[in-house]
This record gives structure tokens, sequence and C-alpha cells, in this order.
């Protein structure tokens, strides 16, 4: 397909709708932040009603408010835009799978919405809370790949080279999946609020394994393997980015291994310093961006490579 057509047959069209999906991931990565600040200042219910607060639309801005109400304007931001992405692919994409795929991050942010309301009447109980980031990290892939699928590399038709046999598309994906297995044992973590049911860091309790096991205890330390899984997968993967030759591959592989430094790092500190509120943040952040590397790594092996033995 090539990058300057579209259904509307305007020549700059797909290009105006590629960079504002680029900024709608952007504004995205930012309601995660906003979100994972409610959390870690632990003001869930300082708004207790839902949709309104406290039966208006804007209530004084302070406090925990401030967090909680922010992250819901946030949100309905991010709801206005996806509805006008949906919209704008509907009438200027010629790929069917394309407007689907903006339909769906419609009905995704919408089951966002009422999963956070839910999350708020019910007072915070871990299944919801801990869903509602989960979904929020796959909508974010999907608003990161459709900007993808809009790019001009994206669409470039393939050099021949790209047809070379590589087993990094296997790779990406196993890495993408770990990712957000990951992501989701850190949702449950923070919801569980076993962010220090292990005191220290990168040890545990002094060793490498628990003396004993509770839920929290649990899921903390499957959340610490589950770092070590995504480092050896992530290393792995950038190795075999290197052996393709192709710099649009290799990029993110290595970007991919420095996040996962960044992050592990970031992991640490947050034991150390007691949760330090921007360094907890920070932490949920640089895994959404951790994510959405992987994810591209991953759909731009699947088109330019293919698989021993198997299609492009």
């Amino acid at each position: 397909m090539d990058f300057q057509k579209s259904r509307a047959g305007d020549p700059g069209t797909l290009t105006r709708l590629y960079n504002f999906t680029r900024f709608l991931v952007v504004a995205v990565a930012f309601l995660l932040l906003a979100g994972a600040a409610v959390k870690t200042t632990e003001s869930g219910l300082a708004v207790p009603d839902w949709p309104l607060s406290f039966g208006q639309l804007m209530p004084p801005m302070e406090g925990g408010v401030f967090y909680e109400h922010g992250h819901r304007m946030v949100a309905t931001a991010v709801g206005a835009l996806t509805i006008i992405l949906a919209l704008w692919l509907w009438v200027s994409e010629p790929r069917a799978w394309l407007r689907n795929l903006g339909w769906a991050a419609l009905v995704m942010v919408i089951i966002q919405g009422v999963l956070g309301g839910v999350t708020v009447l019910l007072k915070l109980p871990t299944a919801v809370s801990a869903t509602h980031a989960s979904v929020a990290q796959a909508f974010f892939m999907t608003v990161t790949f459709v900007a993808l699928a809009l790019s001009p590399g994206w669409n470039r038709e393939p050099r021949p080279e790209t047809s070379a046999s590589s087993s990094l598309p296997r790779w990406a994906l196993a890495t993408t999946v770990a990712l957000y297995i990951q992501l989701i044992l850190g949702a449950t973590t923070r919801h569980l609020n076993a962010g220090l049911v292990i005191p220290d860091a990168p040890l545990v309790f002094g060793g490498l394994v628990p003396p004993v096991f509770t839920t929290e205890i649990a899921v903390h330390y499957s959340h610490r393997i589950g770092a070590l899984v995504v480092a050896f997968l992530a290393a792995a993967t950038a190795v075999v980015a290197m052996r393709t030759g192709r710099r649009d591959l290799s990029r993110p592989a290595w970007l991919l291994v420095f996040l996962v430094v960044v992050q592990y790092t970031l992991g640490v500190v947050v034991i150390l310093t007691q949760r330090h509120l921007h360094t907890t943040n920070t932490h949920l952040v640089v895994g959404a961006t951790l994510l959405a590397t992987s994810l591209v790594l991953t759909a731009r092996s699947y088109r330019f490579l293919r698989a021993p033995g198997g299609q492009a």
C-alpha cells in the first residue's frame, strides 16, 4: 500500500493522520503517568463518586483530588482523541483491518472509562484495579501499532533483502508477550499494596528465595523473576536483531536492552527509597515504553523478515 494513497484521495491526509496518531501515543503515555500518580499517592478514593466529582464537573483541585480528578480529565481528553482517530481512519484509511483497529481502540478506551468508574464505586478492589491497569497497557499497544502502521517506513515496499530468513520474529514476539505479563504482575503487585512486602533489593530477604510465601510475597517475587526473564529475552532478541544487518531492527532492539537496564535499576531504587513518588511513576512509564518498543520491533520483524521455514 502506497503511503501517499488514502480513501480521501488527498496525498497529505495519511501524513496528517500519522502525526495525529503519534500525538495520541504521547497523550496515552501521559495518561499512564497520571494513573500511576493516583495509585502512588493513594488518591484513588479522594473523589468518592463517578462519573461526576463530588457532583461537579470541576471540583477544587486540592490534595488527592488533584491527582484523581486530574487523571479523569486526561482520560476524557484521550477518549475524545480516540474518537477522532477512529472516525479519521474510517473516512481516510483504505485498509479495512486498520479501520477496524481504530474502532477496537475506541471500544478499549470506553471499557477503560467504565473500569475506572467501577474501581471507584467498589472502593478499589484489587482485581478490578489491576484489570484497569492491564487494559490500559493493551490500549497503549493498540494506539502504538496504529501509529506504526501509518508510518512511511511501514508502508514502503519491502526491499529484496527483507525476505531473508531470521528467528527474530519469534524472539521479539516472546519478549513482547513476556513484557505484557510482567506489566500485569507489576500492576497486581501495586494494587495488592505489595510493593514493599519484600523490603530489600536486589536480594530477597537477604537471599535468593523468600523464606515464607504469602499471596503478596508470591506476586511480588514473581514480578522480580519476570524481570530476569524479560532481561534474558531482550538480550537474546538484540543479538539476533544485529545479525539481520538492518538498522530499523537493530536500533529498537538495543533500545530495548537499554530500557530494560533502566527499568531494573528503577525497580531497585523504588524498593530502596520506599516507593518514592517520582521514581515509582517513572518505573511504570518506562515499563510501558519498553512494551511499545518491543511491539514495534516485533511488528517490523514480522513484516520485513520471515521465520525459518515460515511465511513473511
